[in-house]
């Protein structure tokens, strides 16, 4: 049977960051334009509030647990935490001015170079038990907060991470349940986003998995990826008012200004974000009362009602980062710097299982390729030197 045409690659292409060009397949995730995204076939609104392990084992199995599965792959999970303390000691070293980000970077190659095992699926499955600890330590030693906070893994994945962040003044209960959510809607999104796809080009080389996750969260700290959420709740934040009108009259500034307008729009979805849909759901539930959640939750019919009317504006609805912000505000997080860090927190589960299925599992065990895209060269025509 002849191969099927999947795409027609014209020279208008090229230089547009590979923007809907197909390069390979995933078996996790996938991103349809008006449904949103699912994990392995389930819509994400399925998905959203059940246990965070629950869905770390379907990215890996590509099958949901039964009840006993779970249990063990709970205790499986819990047994393999615990962060080397060289990895501690590494952090505390760290210059304050540096971005979360870059210490949770800096934090993942040190748990690389005293916790690899060098098997794939083995790499994985301790990181993803193990990152929580160390995502929290970041925050602890970061903010002043104090020293890292032993874990108690029985707690469970999400559970444990808040007891060992410790946030001053924050409800733990409500921090759990906003984050066991946020981290199941922010674990996988297809392959082809630039973390994703990082993490597994450099996988490709055969670099370690703590290598290649580190590569795929330096992708994700741009603000034009994972750091858009703390821009998301700072636009949110100036605004200084939930009155309808006077969001209405922020928007239409922003707009005279050719400003953005934060949380709103999508590279592929064509209708409002589902993992938005949960979140403004959530912040019913939660924080009905916060000003600047009742902002945010104006802001999405007011911005779409606007930008709805600008002819060229493809997706005027809002995205997964529109509300996340605000939320976790809401919850006792209040520093927006440290909210890309919570993305990569639930991001590299996916991105771990992502490896381990291009690594292990395709072309019949021998994994897919080392990535070598082409480059069309230009503007080197034959030259000479004289003499």
């Amino acid at each position: 049977m002849a191969d099927r045409v999947l795409f027609e690659l014209t020279e208008a292409h090229l230089n547009t960051g590979l923007r809907g060009v197909p390069v390979g397949t995933c078996r996790t995730s996938r991103v349809d334009p008006q449904e949103g995204v699912s994990y392995v076939g389930y819509p994400i609104a399925q998905l959203a509030h059940r246990d965070p392990e629950e869905i770390v084992y379907l990215l890996l199995h590509r099958d949901l647990p039964s009840a006993d599965e779970l249990q063990a792959f709970k205790a499986d999970l819990a047994a393999r935490s615990g962060v080397p303390a060289k990895v501690f000691d590494v952090l505390r070293a760290l210059p304050a001015e540096g971005h979360p980000m870059e210490w949770f970077e800096t934090g993942l190659l040190a748990l690389g170079m005293t916790s690899k095992v060098g098997d794939w699926k083995e790499d994985a499955l301790n990181a993803i038990a193990r990152i929580p600890e160390l995502v929290a330590a970041v925050f602890r030693l970061r903010s002043g907060w104090g020293e890292p906070i032993p874990g108690k893994p029985e707690l469970g994945l999400i559970e444990n991470f808040v007891h060992m962040l410790g946030v001053p003044n924050a409800d733990p209960a409500r921090l759990a349940r906003m984050l066991r959510v946020f981290y199941v809607l922010h674990m996988d999104h297809g392959g082809g986003n630039l973390s994703t796809f990082t993490g597994k080009a450099v996988a490709s080389g055969h670099a370690d998995l703590y290598g290649s996750l580190t590569a795929a969260m330096a992708g994700l700290s741009g603000p034009l990826h994972g750091r858009a959420n703390q821009d998301c709740l700072n636009f949110v934040r100036s605004v200084g008012s939930s009155d309808p009108q006077v969001i209405r009259t922020f928007i239409q500034n922003a707009l005279d200004n050719r400003q953005k307008i934060y949380g709103f729009g999508h590279a592929v979805l064509r209708a409002e974000d589902p993992r938005a849909t949960i979140q403004y759901a959530l912040g019913q539930e939660i924080c009905p009362d916060d000003e600047l959640f009742k902002t945010a939750l104006n802001m999405r019919s007011v911005a779409v009602e606007i930008l709805s009317s600008i002819q060229k504006i493809s997706n005027p609805y809002p995205n997964v980062d529109a509300v996340s912000g605000t939320l976790l505000n809401a919850s006792g997080l209040t520093d927006s710097d440290y909210y890309t860090v919570l993305f990569g927190l639930s991001r590299c589960s996916g991105i771990a299982a992502q490896i381990v299925d291009e690594r292990v599992h395709f072309r019949g065990g021998k994994g897919a390729p080392i990535y070598r895209p082409k480059y069309v060269a230009e503007d080197q025509s034959p030259r000479s030197v004289d003499g």
